[in-house]
């Protein structure tokens, strides 16, 4: 091995196929539909404050920004693997244990909730460096895609799912079915060669080549460029956590409201990431996520001038559902580009953390801008943040790759990447 460069784990030359993330990564998402969705529909029928409600489904879902904290175990002990098989087997559990736990106050369901979604996280980090290790370069977009529409699939089942089977049988029946749903996932650790690297090296050794490696990715100016796009308003669709609110400005009912934000924009979000996925292989990585941001702006802009019916507003959603899926593969793609291979689960855990930080302010810019200026001035807002990040990294990227910056893996970065 070279001086400072990490050692590249060893597999078998065959790549996994795209769709097989699909299912691996579903029982992230029933875990985390299951803690937003189905908890919070039992919880309010066993006359739980909405307050408290929130608290502890928020406090279940934080476990995602600090992933990156223990990100390193994946690779730094066992196989990838090992530790999917491990998540999948702990997320399991302790949803069974939620199902089976009492719902009242004072109880540790707050702190079972939490282990809940930090058990689903030893999900995503092995999956993510097995998409790096595993999938030939030039199916990486088709693999980020099927992963975004697994996990939003898998947010369907946990939620609507879980809500359906407590509503005509109970929680108990719900927690058992989804969590032999998680299991059967682990199939699909027979299509994923194995990957293997750093035998016999001491756990110093692979912190020592873990550093080396980072501090190799953070040379490349197209990794920090990234890394501050990833935090941009760009593609970050903040909108839909808005459309119920907003929804009496386009007169849209209750029934209205329930379908075309709920399960349909589900469905059609998870057709937008397979079909970003394909565009970001076909087209290139960075003219997906550009080209997604700006479609979801210019949906924006269309809901603000076109007629405030309900019919509207009805395919306005779906359309924005669909140009959100094909940004969450771009982002998908861009990272699994950036973070090469080597310490992959943990480069991934990290980078996808920071995409999350615009989510947040975007949904609160959002928030801010309906209560001064009203849906328009929520919108046009959205729109114009979301195009200038667009444009400004348009020009950066172009000013990057004209002088052919390499990966750490000497791979080539330019705007067609």
């Amino acid at each position: 091995m070279a001086h400072g460069r990490v050692r590249e784990p060893v597999h078998e030359f065959r790549s996994t196929p795209p769709a097989a993330f699909c299912l691996l990564v579903l029982p992230y998402g029933m875990s985390a539909g299951f803690v937003s969705v189905t908890l919070p529909f039992a919880l309010t029928r066993a006359e739980f404050p909405v307050a408290m409600t929130a608290s502890i489904v928020a406090l279940g879902l934080s476990a995602n920004v600090w992933r990156f904290i223990w990100g390193p175990l994946a690779d730094l002990t066992l196989t990838l693997r090992r530790w999917y098989a491990i998540g999948a087997a702990m997320c399991a559990v302790s949803l069974l244990l939620l199902s089976v736990m009492p719902l009242r106050e004072g109880s540790l369901l707050p702190l079972v909730v939490f282990l809940s979604q930090v058990a689903a996280t030893f999900v995503v980090l092995p999956v993510g460096g097995l998409m790096a290790h595993t999938v030939a370069d030039q199916e990486k977009g088709r693999a980020g895609g099927w992963y975004q529409a697994g996990n939003l699939g898998g947010t369907g089942l946990g939620g609507g799912a879980g809500v359906w089977l407590t509503d005509h049988f109970s929680i108990q029946l719900a927690g058992v079915v989804l969590s032999a749903a998680m299991m059967i996932c682990l199939a699909a650790l027979y299509v994923v060669p194995p990957v293997r690297g750093g035998e016999g090296e001491r756990l110093g050794e692979k912190m020592s080549e873990m550093g080396r490696d980072f501090r190799d990715m953070l040379r490349a100016p197209v990794v920090l460029l990234t890394l501050v796009l990833v935090m941009s308003p760009i593609g970050i669709g903040a909108a839909s956590n808005l459309w119920a609110a907003v929804a009496p400005t386009w007169r849209a009912t209750p029934n209205t409201v329930a379908v075309f934000t709920g399960t349909l924009s589900g469905l059609v979000s998870a057709t937008g990431c397979v079909v970003g996925g394909s565009v970001a292989d076909r087209l290139g990585r960075w003219w997906a996520f550009f080209g997604s941001g700006t479609l979801i702006a210019l949906v924006a802009l269309v809901m603000v001038v076109a007629p405030r019916t309900s019919g509207m507003y009805s395919s306005g959603v779906l359309f924005y559902a669909f140009s959100l899926g094909i940004s969450n593969a771009a982002f998908s793609a861009i990272v699994l580009h950036i973070i090469g291979r080597g310490a992959a689960s943990a480069k991934y855990a990290i980078v996808s953390s920071l995409g999350n930080v615009p989510f947040v302010y975007m949904t609160w810019f959002d928030g801010w801008m309906h209560d001064r200026s009203g849906v328009v001035g929520m919108l046009v807002g959205e729109a114009v943040l979301g195009m200038a990040g667009v444009v400004l990294g348009l020009v950066a990227v172009w000013k990057i790759s004209r002088v052919a910056v390499p990966m750490p893996d000497k791979t080539a970065v330019g705007i067609g990447a």
